[in-house]
């Protein structure tokens, strides 16, 4: 009977310490990866998304594909997530909106932007720029405030939906400057920045990911930035406090995105995709088109992540409330 106890006792631990290895080993099992991005096909998280996933995929040895959910700022495809099974199999592009302004913006969202979810990466911060037209008849920053003034509701300006960093940017320019606009929102920036180069919107505040290739290419005029500095990317283009216009000479803006897995989702997983993501972002044509996009990388461990997201909860909490921003 001794024997048979210690011996049963011996299995025991041999099993508990093979437990951890066996479960770190056992994903991913060949099954696809869900990388949900919770805005149309396009915009700046779909954009980085692509990227990230066929890389990660060829890394982990399965295939990763993307699930565009779009709709309320980034809530839809959010609440989506966060009621996803924790296995590892789903992940998602969080943003500024979905995981920062949304909380503090609409009334009822499905999801706890910080409990729902575990941080995996940030993937960096990205200024966003003012553009309008080509052919539209204006040039700076003041131009745009004094023909907003001149103009029965404003001009209009597109965002990707409420909420959204976009819609943001221009809330805080009409509370700082007191000009009023008309806001247009969508459902993601791909087919918001479309209208303004189509001209049946006046202007948009975007991100330099999803502007850039565009005011490349000669189809969009950038007025301003709203970093607190003008971007390496695009020297001539002066920032919004620069622009001298009383009350925004301390305006600043920045978005960011980050990737994060649903609550539960077992911390070696977790630990695997922020390295394994932290070494992609780190490859040279990785950090060559985020340099393009106007991105900053920013390499911080989840629980830095976790505490930088607290921080914008609380920032943008406050901004809403000052601002009296009301979901349209």
């Amino acid at each position: 009977m001794q024997r048979r106890t210690l011996i049963q006792t011996a299995i025991a631990g041999l099993a508990a310490t093979a437990l951890p290895t066996f479960a770190q080993g056992a994903w991913p099992t060949g099954k696809a990866i869900t990388y949900m991005v919770p805005f149309p096909a396009g915009g700046t998280t779909d954009v980085l998304g692509r990227l990230i996933s066929q890389k990660l995929g060829a890394v982990l040895g399965t295939s990763v594909v993307i699930d565009n959910r779009g709709g309320a700022g980034g809530s839809v495809g959010s609440e989506v997530a966060s009621r996803a099974t924790p296995d590892g199999y789903t992940m998602l592009g969080g943003t500024i909106s979905s995981h920062a302004i949304n909380v503090s913006l609409y009334p009822k969202i499905g999801y706890d932007p910080i409990k729902s979810f575990a941080p995996v990466t940030l993937i960096g911060t990205n200024p966003v720029v003012l553009v309008v037209n080509a052919a539209s008849p204006y040039k700076t920053l003041k131009d745009v405030l004094d023909a907003s003034k001149a103009k029965q509701g404003g001009l209009s300006s597109a965002s990707a939906g409420t909420g959204t960093s976009q819609h943001l940017s221009l809330e805080l320019l009409a509370y700082k400057s007191g000009v009023k606009f008309t806001h247009v929102p969508y459902k993601g920036s791909g087919p918001a920045i479309q209208d303004v180069i189509g001209g049946q919107v006046d202007m948009m505040f975007d991100t330099t990911v999803v502007a850039a290739p565009h005011i490349q290419s000669g189809k969009l005029r950038a007025i301003a930035v709203t970093s607190a500095k003008r971007l390496a990317s695009m020297p001539d283009v002066p920032t919004i406090a620069e622009s001298g216009v009383k009350g925004l000479t301390d305006f600043e803006v920045v978005s960011w995105q980050a990737i994060f897995v649903p609550t539960g989702t077992p911390a070696p997983v977790v630990e695997r995709l922020h390295k394994e993501i932290r070494t992609i972002l780190a490859q040279p044509d990785m950090q060559e088109k985020m340099k393009g996009f106007g991105m900053e990388p920013a390499d911080m461990t989840t629980a830095q992540i976790a505490a930088f997201q607290k921080a914008e909860v609380d920032k943008w909490a406050q901004v809403i409330k000052a601002a009296n921003i009301k979901v349209e």
